[in-house]
């Protein structure tokens, strides 16, 4: 059994949180309830706990610097934020602190048990106990060094397949079961641009195929290519490819 720390400062809201997790997981427990930080890092010391689930808003000492001092004393310990506030801010710090999921209020059941999924991987792999991960499993603790690359990948290769489907940020989040706000942090931290440079790259490359090699008009390239405006589709065309789509198209026939 895995034992559980929950800190949020609204009973109704705790009590919630810890009777959706006994929902979803039969492998966690909710063994201590506190309402702000100061009573955790207290309980903390004097007893053993396997990952900490924390509000960011709980009091004197938010979650962010509850998680800091507990990396103090307990580098490894899983930690898992969910809150309310979907500020790029906190996600940032949060993916610093190095967390192992970052879930906004109301919580998902699917991205919880997800959550839960990669903390109590990290938990089995960490004692010994795990064999090797199914086929798509997350075991990388706090989404680190080829787990991060494989979920950029993921990212990048869903924006590939998809140029002309619905590319924004809460629908890829939801495909990777992530924070939107957190997903985007860690996009730009790995590749060194934004997710939405990445994806207005690849929806005018996929214009730039369609002009050279059909006679589609330019406002069904626009479509085909995710952009429902065919004038910001020309404006985001020019911006990249330096010239207008009709421009594009004369210079590749002659």
């Amino acid at each position: 059994m895995i034992r559980v720390m929950l800190v949020e400062d609204e009973e109704v809201i705790r009590r919630g949180i810890a009777s959706l997790i006994h929902q979803v997981s039969p492998h966690f427990k909710v063994v201590k309830e506190v309402s702000h930080g100061r009573e955790a890092l207290h309980y903390l010391n004097q007893n053993a706990i396997d990952a900490v689930i924390t509000d960011i808003r709980i009091g004197e000492i938010n979650g962010l610097q509850l998680l800091e001092k507990i990396r103090e004393k307990f580098e490894d310990m899983p930690f898992l934020i969910i809150s309310g506030y979907s500020d790029f801010t906190y996600a940032q710090k949060a993916l610093q602190y190095g967390v192992s999921d970052y879930l906004l209020k109301p919580i998902d059941r699917k991205h919880l048990v997800c959550a839960l999924d990669k903390i109590q991987a990290v938990l089995l792999k960490r004692s010994g106990k795990s064999t090797e991960p199914a086929e798509g499993e997350d075991v990388s603790e706090e989404r680190q060094g080829p787990e991060r690359r494989r979920l950029i990948r993921k990212i990048k290769e869903y924006i590939e397949a998809h140029p002309e489907g619905d590319l924004r940020l809460p629908t890829l989040a939801d495909f990777v079961h992530m924070n939107p706000a957190y997903l985007s942090v860690l996009f730009k931290q790995e590749t060194g641009i934004n997710l939405s440079d990445q994806i207005a790259t690849v929806r005018i490359e996929r214009a730039k195929y369609l002009l050279s090699q059909t006679e589609l008009k330019i406002y069904d390239i626009a479509r085909l290519s995710g952009y429902q405006s065919p004038k910001h589709f020309m404006l985001v065309f020019k911006q990249l490819a330096g010239v207008t789509p009709s421009t594009f198209r004369e210079q590749q026939t002659t």
